[in-house]
């Protein structure tokens, strides 16, 4: 299942370091999952200190 980064994000980069397939890049205010690469593996959601990462 998909993933989006919620606008609670600190933008701490934990995410981006933990996700195996580099689906994770800094956007705007926040970081940002390019849909065509996540593998939905849930890394990203396991290491977020701020829970910022949700279903989409």
């Amino acid at each position: 299942m998909p993933y989006k980064i919620t606008e609670d994000c600190t933008s701490c980069g934990s995410c981006s370091d933990s996700c195996p397939a580099e689906a994770i890049k800094e956007g705007e205010g926040k970081f940002e999952i390019d849909p065509d690469i996540c593998i939905d593996c849930g890394a990203c959601v396991d290491t977020c200190p701020v829970e910022a990462i949700k279903e989409a």
